[in-house]
């Protein structure tokens, strides 16, 4: 067992399974990813715990589920939410972060990109454990006129330093923003640091180009075969190369480990130009068919993790939490639930571990996969009054009685898939067809069952909406001349569609 000095996330921004070359992406943009994965450990089968941003960021920073740690909403089944400008809420302050307990070791942490835990001072990343961040509470939606609406603010610690499509450019029409060049900067600088200063350091970079409005620097746009997210994307691989090679050239990359993965799955809906594929997979962002929830994955520790490998490990953005603590030498807290695995065993000696992944959908448990197997209590992609408007969450890969336009509930025969065989979901399957059907019937059966005997969800964050709270006043808009007037209060039930 090796503790580690430096531990290094990457989470991109609705980046899809089939956007990595190592996957087969046939432009092969991601070299550096592609390398990366050549140099450490692969993850076919590994996912996000929600197939929204939001949920999935909280789910990874407390090695919980989103309906343990609050992170969804009650107000309508099954509803993906999220933290835009109007919500009220954001983490809970019961939950406990990775950064929180790394400080027993002395870890310094950083954020550098997308919080999205909630926009509010109380819920920000320094009031979470947190010693740095460079980034934004939210996603670059806009521009926005500031009258009826703010421009999300960036930070640099405490305190904004600006507003996107203001002080931090985005030319939505080209795409161009040098955003992703000054994340960049942030880790390296943060890298060479803690390096000097010979202390142990926990980076969260979660830069968030390939979110519609897909954007890159002007030294990537116009190069990929894909278009602009293509160039996002290659602007992003460009970037973890740097990080990678960064690490080498202090010679503290045989101290760091290092993963790589996505948020949740490519958001099909926005079309080619603003999204990502999810290769053979049904479906997207917002969904719990694969296309929603699998992800890219890599994890990258030279010396310690075997070079060349891939691992068919179950994973999940939740084993982070609990892996990060297990080779930083602190233990998890024991006064709660924690979803994540220890991948340890995966990671140095390439075990595998028997376990369940749980697709939720807000408050609804949709469907569960054991091995190869996944099985369906609920179908839904979305409804027919948002289909109609032209929103469309799985574009061409429409599939009779599952890629359904209503809710719908087949716990007393769950809908089955053998995930091998067919990876796309369209053709579910019967006992004839699979004599160990019956065996796994019987053993998700009893998995799930005590999975909701157990469960104590936790108080829904994501309820309610009000303008007053957006992001008028951010701390440090008073020197700036920054602060904008916010509207009286008049809080509603916030809506999802979705």
């Amino acid at each position: 067992k090796w503790e580690t000095s430096g531990l290094l996330l990457f989470t991109l921004e609705k980046m899809g399974w089939g956007d990595l070359g190592v996957f087969g992406e046939p432009s092969k943009e991601t070299p550096n990813l592609d390398l990366m994965a050549a140099q450490g450990m692969l993850f076919p089968n590994f996912y996000t715990a929600n197939p929204l941003c939001s949920p999935s960021r909280a789910a990874l920073l407390t090695g919980r589920l989103p309906v343990r740690n609050g992170f969804y909403t009650t107000n309508a089944h099954a509803r993906n939410a999220y933290t835009p400008q109007e919500i009220v809420g954001g983490i809970s302050p019961d939950e406990i972060l990775l950064p929180e307990l790394l400080k027993k070791k002395d870890y310094v942490s950083k954020i550098i990109g997308k919080w999205h835990l909630g926009h509010r001072t109380q819920y920000l990343p320094l009031k979470h454990g947190f010693d740095e961040w460079f980034g934004s509470p939210n996603c670059h939606f806009g521009p926005y006129n500031n009258s009826v609406c703010p421009n999300i603010p960036v930070y640099n610690n405490s305190e904004m330093k600006g507003r996107y499509y203001e002080e931090f450019e985005i030319n939505v029409k080209t795409g161009e923003s040098n955003l992703t060049q000054i994340y960049l900067k942030e880790g390296l600088d943060f890298i060479s640091q803690q390096a000097v200063a010979q202390r142990r350091f926990f980076l969260y970079w979660a830069p968030d180009a390939t979110h519609a409005p897909v954007y890159a620097s002007k030294h990537f746009l116009g190069k990929s075969q894909r278009g602009r997210y293509g160039d996002a994307m290659m602007e992003l691989d460009d970037s973890i190369g740097q990080i990678l090679a960064h690490l080498v050239s202090l010679g503290i990359h045989n101290k760091t480990l290092v993963f790589f993965t996505s948020d949740n799955g490519a958001a099909v809906m926005s079309g080619p130009l603003q999204s990502g594929s999810n290769g053979p997979f049904l479906c997207g962002k917002e969904t719990t068919f694969e296309g929603g929830m699998r992800e890219p994955a890599i994890a990258w520790w030279p010396g310690r993790i075997p070079a060349g490998t891939v691992s068919y490990q179950l994973g999940s953005v939740m084993d982070l939490f609990t892996t990060s603590l297990s080779v930083a030498g602190v233990l998890p807290p024991d006064d709660r639930v924690i979803d994540g695995l220890d991948l340890s065993p995966v990671l140095f000696n390439n075990s595998l571990l028997d376990r369940p992944i749980f697709y939720y959908r807000g408050n609804q448990l949709m469907a569960v996969r054991i091995g190869q197997y996944k099985a369906h209590y609920w179908t839904w992609s979305n409804s027919w009054e948002e289909f109609n408007k032209g929103i469309n969450f799985c574009p061409g890969q429409e599939v009779p009685g599952v890629t359904t336009h209503t809710q719908e509930e087949h716990t007393m025969q769950p809908l089955i898939f053998h995930l091998g065989q067919d990876p796309g979901e369209r053709y579910p399957i019967s006992t004839c067809l699979f004599p160990d059907l019956s065996l796994f019937h019987l053993r998700v059966t009893a998995v799930v069952e005590q999975h909701q005997k157990d469960l104590i969800p936790g108080m829904p964050q994501l309820n309610m909406c009000d303008l007053a709270v957006m992001n008028w006043s951010p701390p440090g808009c008073e020197q700036l001349g920054k602060c904008l007037k916010a509207p009286e209060s008049n809080p509603w039930k916030c809506d999802w569609p979705h």
